[in-house]
């Protein structure tokens, strides 16, 4: 049953790495394995030279607990080589990142050019009930460098929700976010990332906070409904 204690567990430390911060996210210093291509693709390869999906976000697109090739920006590229879209997937996800942390290392991971750029963070931001004012602005300025430095990529945010326990009159304020940020910035607004999957024990890990391999694939299938337009609207015959 999905119970609103449930549902609080879960968000009030989504993302965050059970807890634990990454050095390098808290310094801002990009980590060796900040930014790598998705592993354990399906036999049929991309054709040519792909372009890049970029994946920025917390543990969540890390795949936190999970093995490298079941995180959900792994399974997008199995569904990607799939249908033979020539598309790499570069997952750069840092477990307990705030949307500060991922600031401060954007001149490092958009050194890369993408074609497509996810954009997942703000939920630790919710853990540490930062003022939704503040985050606003930190994600205005991730989602403003992003379209200055890589004009050339689609942007998508991903909706996450703020932990219940900190009260109606917050919660509400940070859902209201995104969307706001979306539209005030020209992005794509993907709903919300563990839809279907927070709050369900059967779908997280022992921790009740992440995902587990079945609850990943409930996320890969979340993000592909907004991916999968961008991908093929301009495929090749």
């Amino acid at each position: 049953m999905r119970g609103a204690v449930a549902l609080g567990a879960v968000m009030c430390v989504v993302a965050c790495g059970g807890g634990k911060r990454d050095a390098d996210s808290s310094s801002g210093r990009a980590a060796s394995s900040d930014l790598a291509p998705a592993t354990g693709a399906s036999a049929a390869p991309t054709r040519g030279n792909p372009r890049t999906v970029l994946f920025l976000g917390t543990s969540l697109t890390a795949g936190l607990g999970l093995e490298a090739d079941s995180a959900y920006p792994q399974l997008i590229q199995r569904k990607i080589d799939g249908l033979a879209l020539k598309y790499e997937v570069m997952n750069a996800g840092v477990s307990g990142e705030t949307s500060a942390g991922l600031l401060r290392r954007l001149d490092w991971v958009l050194q890369h050019p993408a074609a497509v750029i996810v954009v997942e963070t703000g939920a630790n931001d919710g853990l540490r009930g930062q003022q939704v004012s503040a985050t606003k602005v930190t994600i205005g300025r991730i989602l403003e460098r992003i379209k200055k430095d890589r004009p050339e990529a689609r942007v998508v945010l991903a909706q996450m929700d703020a932990p219940p326990n900190l009260g109606k009159e917050y919660t509400q304020a940070f859902h209201a976010m995104f969307p706001a940020l979306a539209a005030e910035h020209g992005v794509e607004l993907m709903p919300f990332l563990l839809e279907g999957v927070a709050g369900f024990a059967a779908l997280n890990q022992a921790d009740g906070i992440h995902p587990n391999v079945v609850g990943e694939r409930k996320v890969a299938e979340n993000v592909w409904r907004t991916l999968e337009p961008l991908l093929t609207v301009n495929r090749e015959p």
